[in-house]
């Protein structure tokens, strides 16, 4: 089964970008898929503040394959 959310562009220091729904096709800013999360749309993912930024992250489960990155 292939993962809900794909990252398909990182920055320079790693930093999560550009994100790719799978089951939807489309495409999503880190800031378009943060709002998106905080409206309750994707429930295996949550938001922290990293650095003072809003960033998506997979909520944490045993299974190494299924992290965003």
């Amino acid at each position: 089964m292939r993962p809900r959310i794909t990252v398909i562009k990182e920055s320079n220091t790693g930093r999560n970008e550009l994100f790719h729904d799978n089951y939807r096709n489309i495409n999503m800013t880190s800031i378009q898929f943060v709002k998106q999360i905080e409206k309750g749309n994707y429930h295996e993912y949550h938001v922290r503040e990293i650095n003072k930024i809003k960033t998506p992250v997979s909520n944490p489960d045993n299974k190494k394959n299924n992290n965003l990155g």
